[in-house]
């Protein structure tokens, strides 16, 4: 199975998403922003966390119009899986990859610690790993995680079976305590908390490895 991950100048987690991948045994390149192909033979794309571009103009915004843009949205299309973390999650909102908009979040602070979350689904390769209301937990670390959407796209998303991960208590505001969201065709993913930092048991947790490994063991057998 082969990933790509994405830095963009100013990615922060992008070392700690391939190291991720890598543990659930995916085989990862790396790709610059500037390049304009996605590698060949890529299973999946990983947009990593961080503060994109400086997070001028909007979170996500700059980075969703970058070189390598068009080639992530290729891959969706043609029905290749992408999945972006925190920042990530902004710039797949950015693209038009997943609906919704990441806006500053309701107590107006950056917000930086460990959170519980509950499965929502398992209906899909990321979230194949966990039992349907299994409570974790994932670290977070965000100033504009407050997921929006009209009424109408909330309700599509709930019916849908769309909402990957929620809040149990929500830190930031989002609609329908949402901390994860699928695409119609469930490949795409964004979620604002970070599985890849909850990877490692010496590093305080391992809920997040289940992610990584649900998703590769899906694909490798598809």
């Amino acid at each position: 199975m082969k990933v790509a991950v994405i830095t963009f100048p100013g990615s922060n987690c992008d070392r700690d998403l391939a190291v991720a991948f890598e543990r659930a045994g995916a085989r990862v390149v790396r790709v610059w922003h500037k390049d304009t192909e996605l590698p060949v033979g890529v299973d999946v794309v990983g947009i990593p966390g961080g503060f994109s571009f400086g997070d001028y103009l909007r979170c996500g915004a700059i980075a969703a119009r970058s070189p390598i843009a068009a080639a992530v949205q290729r891959h969706a299309a043609r029905g290749g899986h992408v999945l972006g973390i925190c920042n990530g999650f902004q710039v797949l909102t950015e693209m038009g990859l997943l609906p919704g908009v990441l806006m500053r979040n309701a107590g107006l602070r950056f917000i930086c610690k460990v959170v519980a979350l509950r499965v929502a689904t398992v209906a899909s390769a990321y979230t194949s790993g966990y039992a349907r209301g299994q409570v974790i937990a994932l670290p977070v670390a965000h100033h504009d995680g407050n997921y929006v959407v009209d009424a109408a796209t909330l309700a599509r998303l709930q019916g849908e079976d769309r909402v990957a991960f929620s809040y149990v208590d929500n830190p930031n505001g989002s609609m329908g305590d949402i901390a994860g969201v699928l695409s119609a065709n469930r490949r795409v993913l964004g979620m604002m908390p970070h599985p890849e930092r909850a990877d490692d048991p010496g590093q305080g947790g391992s809920d997040g490895a289940a992610l990584f490994a649900g998703l590769i063991g899906k694909m490798a057998l598809a």
